[in-house]
């Protein structure tokens, strides 16, 4: 046996415990270095978040000649200062396409090109702080600019009304998402607010194939399992779900299941998780379903707008509240079971009226990574989830269609 005084033993054991130190989390670390270690990571790679709805909350409010969007906005998510706090390096601006435009009278294709003028004008007023991105290498470039990269993404395919000519003319004007359907199904792709088992018609799968050999993401939120599931067999790229968590911890429909995620692995998807409240906590989500219970028995009962105002008020005094620690939950769900590239972040801030504690607004990003690292996550794997999995996602996409169109000549 050596002794402990012998040099080449105590060499020894200063050898181990480095080891160990470099393998085992800094679990001393407080809450403050956590967030240190974020910001000076989120410093290294862009944040990319997959959904924000400020162009529709812009518009409600009036429009750009109502916001500053250049200082603090009280009532809104987002706002220049709020991003630059929260070091978003690159945004999915969603061009919200309301279903009600289907029956208003209002084109749809219409409504969207609105949206995605009111994009371009917002990036081109705040210029010095954002910046538009059409593609992967302009994320890069304008981060190394140290500016916001301003990328649009369409929600609800009922934009394009039936015409892959019109498909062609959104990317055209920077569109590189498209979440297939909203709240209501087409007759191309099922919604998962339907309770029909269909998935994506012929046309639907047209439609897909046509998005990859644009270079166009396509965004499976809002779909019902069986278009997910058609989606990614059709796909020949990787897909995306802008804004949406795991079922397996929030039984709703929005969530995307196991089954589901498997296949994302298979396709090499992200999935962007969701901040929304009901889709975050099972309890929130079930709380929920009571309240519209409640509701509809008040209203049977013929009581009044005062009196089911007056009962929403107590009702909501005992509501349960979503978490920025169950949010991280949803991430690692995801991780485990469809691998840690396939996980991103994708807030719907701006078209949420709740949010997770701790989680209020963009410049709370921060401290959703901490969460992570504090858990034992590694710089390379947060790295991943703020946002070199999605622009992986958009290289990939990029390069098949390059493929694609070569292949047609």
């Amino acid at each position: 046996m050596e002794r402990w005084t012998d040099g080449r033993w105590v060499w020894r054991v200063a050898a181990v415990m480095m080891a160990v130190l470099t393998i085992i989390p800094s679990f001393h670390l407080s809450a403050q270095d956590y967030r240190a270690q974020a910001i000076r990571i989120l410093g290294t790679v862009p944040l990319i978040d997959g959904h924000n709805d400020i162009p529709d909350a812009i518009r409600e409010r009036g429009g750009l000649d109502s916001v500053n969007f250049g200082v603090s906005q009280p009532r809104l998510m987002t706002d220049v200062p709020r991003l630059r706090a929260g070091h978003v390096g690159g945004q999915f601006w969603a061009a919200y396409v309301p279903v009600t435009s289907m029956d208003s009278g209002t084109h749809p294709a219409t409504y969207a090109l609105e949206q995605i003028d009111l994009t371009y004008r917002l990036c081109s007023k705040n210029a010095r702080s954002l910046a538009m991105a059409y593609t992967a290498a302009d994320v890069e470039r304008n981060f190394a600019a140290g500016k916001v990269s301003c990328l649009i993404g369409i929600e609800g395919g009922h934009a394009i009304e039936n015409s892959l000519g019109a498909l062609r003319m959104f990317y055209k004007l920077g569109t590189r998402y498209m979440t297939l359907t909203h709240w209501r199904s087409l007759d191309w792709a099922t919604a998962s607010t339907d309770t029909a088992r269909r998935g994506l018609s012929p046309f639907g799968k047209q439609v897909v194939l046509e998005m990859n050999r644009l270079g166009m993401l396509v965004d499976l939120s809002h779909v019902n399992d069986q278009t997910m599931s058609d989606a990614l067999h059709t796909s020949r790229a990787p897909v995306i779900f802008s804004h949406s968590s795991a079922r397996a911890l929030a039984n709703h429909a929005r969530n995307v299941p196991d089954s589901i995620l498997k296949l994302v692995a298979v396709n090499r998807g992200v999935v962007m998780v969701n901040f929304n409240p009901g889709f975050v906590s099972e309890a929130v989500r079930i709380w929920g379903d009571t309240v519209t219970a409640r509701l509809d028995r008040l209203r049977a009962a013929g009581a009044d707008s005062t009196t089911r105002a007056d009962s929403l008020k107590a009702w909501d005094a005992a509501a349960p509240h979503a978490t920025l620690a169950q949010v991280a939950d949803h991430i690692e769900h995801i991780r485990q079971v469809c691998g840690i590239d396939c996980v991103g972040l994708g807030s719907d801030f701006d078209g949420i009226t709740e949010v997770p504690v701790g989680l209020e607004d963009v410049s709370k990003f921060p401290d959703l990574i901490a969460e992570l690292l504090r858990r034992g996550w590694t710089e390379a794997e947060v790295k991943k989830v703020a946002g070199l999995n999605t622009l992986r996602v958009l290289r990939a996409a990029e390069g098949v269609a390059a493929e694609m169109r070569r292949s047609r000549r």
